[in-house]
């Protein structure tokens, strides 16, 4: 099914009617909206599962975490529209022995408008209809307007039908929660002219085709795009001697998570050159199993990436598990030399559960090929105490978004200091998608000079500053809880 143009617009033209109210909702009942759209989709969590292992077949035991950590995303940005820092406020007292004479300036972060977000496939729940970029873009003060994934329509409609009436009946405008369907109707939303930016998680050339639509328009809007990710993972020889067997375990177990299908899914590791932890994941990999795929195209698409790391001459099979509807977890072997003479060819990301390990035998060749490896949501480093990794560890700065010193990439903590992005073509942007910073990517500065209090928006006025934390003439004050 496809939303009409006529019915695209008015959908977005609905928005952008909501819009003044939420950018100037208060702090309490922006939250409380929030809060409400949590509550609802806790209510409808076995009905909302059901439908969705229907459609994409992740069982209900995963389905049922995703429902709860969506839940979840939207109470943190309750509560960080609450405790204020996001707004950014600052203050500049006017001070006419100044040269030049200073005006007063009074500074804050506002919600930039109507914002467009794609949903996701591997995550029907916590990246799509009331994802994390539903959810700080509301919390920014902006309403939304979604592009159902083709993956589980039925879900998509569902989710916004709840959503969109728990926020009405909490009080939220009309308009605050919008749904389309279709690829052309994904286009049009993201052309539309009353749409001020616009979130997307999924494939490279998807997600690429929507940024160009996006610069393109007569008036740009900031696209912030999660694209695709191989991970990068560096292991030790200390480390292998170490624990190779746990590490060979870990790395199976994250490189089959939801049969492969994860955004920070280790896709290449680094390996010391005859220390053995090929043999060692050889042991691991057999008894892994594959599962169904979530889309056709994704299904269809798993075996030709295989094919295309696969046709490398330096490539080989190190094992292979247990073929589940058609799909068998593999890992290969290649080495950094050749990593580094075809990139093109052996980092392409491969979305299902396969991994390729690059077997290095020293340090210049380990760094050789870590200096062209596209950029990464994550990198993970498994090293020693004693190990000279300071090198290696600049490079993975480098590339990725989120650095990792123990455990394995997959499993993404919603938390205030998460960071989940990278590097192009990790991200379009700096910005993360998911954690409490996820705000900033929809919202705009605005500064107001010499205004009188009555025509400042509440939170610049000082009656608010007592509350809230600010920066007044360059000095940040953070009001004691209860103040």
């Amino acid at each position: 099914m496809t939303t009409s143009p006529a019915d695209v617009d008015a959908i977005v033209r609905a928005a952008a009617k909501a819009a003044p109210v939420w950018r100037h909702a208060t702090a309490a009942d922006r939250s409380a909206w929030l809060r409400a759209a949590a509550d609802a989709l806790d209510t409808n969590a076995d009905e909302l599962v059901a439908i969705a292992d229907e459609e994409t077949r992740l069982g209900a035991a995963r389905l049922t975490g995703e429902v709860a950590r969506t839940t979840g995303q939207l109470r943190l940005f309750a509560t960080v529209v609450e405790e204020g820092s996001y707004l950014e406020l600052t203050i500049d007292d006017a001070d006419a022995a100044a040269t030049p004479p200073r005006p007063e300036l009074r500074r804050m972060l506002t919600g930039v408008g109507p914002v467009a977000v794609f949903s996701a496939s591997n995550f029907p729940f916590a990246f799509s209809v009331a994802g994390g970029d539903t959810a700080s873009a509301l919390a920014s003060g902006n309403p939304v307007v979604v592009k159902a994934h083709s993956g589980h329509p039925r879900l998509s409609a569902r989710t916004a039908e709840i959503v969109a009436a728990a926020l009405s009946a909490a009080g939220a405008p009309d308009g605050s929660l919008g749904l389309v369907e279709g690829r052309e109707a994904g286009n049009a939303l993201v052309q539309h002219p009353l749409i001020k930016a616009a979130g997307f998680t999924g494939s490279v050339s998807g997600g690429r085709a929507l940024f160009d639509l996006a610069a393109a328009r007569p008036e740009p809007i900031p696209f912030y795009g999660e694209l695709g990710s191989i991970n990068p993972v560096v292991m030790t020889r200390a480390a292998v001697e170490a624990r190779g067997e746990a590490l060979a375990q870990g790395l199976v177990g994250s490189f089959t998570l939801g049969v492969g299908q994860f955004c920070t899914k280790p896709g290449v590791v680094f390996v010391p050159a005859d220390a053995g932890f090929e043999d060692a994941v050889a042991a691991a990999v057999p008894t892994a199993a594959g599962g169904p795929l979530l889309t056709d195209r994704i299904t269809a698409a798993f075996p030709d990436g295989l094919a295309h790391l696969e046709q490398d001459s330096s490539v080989s099979v190190v094992a292979t598990g247990v073929e589940v509807d058609g799909v068998r977890p593999v890992a290969l072997l290649t080495d950094a030399r050749a990593v580094a003479e075809r990139p093109e060819v052996l980092l392409e990301e491969c979305f299902g559960p396969v991994t390729l390990l690059v077997r290095y035998d020293s340090e210049d060749e380990l760094h050789a090929a870590l200096a062209v490896v596209p950029g990464s949501l994550t990198a993970t480093l498994h090293a020693e105490a004693g190990d000279d990794v300071a090198g290696t560890l600049e490079l993975l700065q480098d590339r990725a978004g989120r650095v990792l010193f123990a455990g394995w990439p997959t499993g993404v903590a919603v938390t205030w200091s998460q960071q989940h992005g990278g590097p192009w073509p990790a991200t379009t942007s700096l910005h993360t998608s998911v954690g409490a910073t996820a705000i900033r990517r929809f919202l705009r500065p605005i500064a107001f000079q010499d205004a009188p209090e009555a025509m400042l928006p509440e939170p610049l006025r000082d009656a608010s500053l007592a509350h809230l934390p600010h920066r007044r003439n360059g000095v940040l004050r953070v009001p004691h809880p209860g103040h």
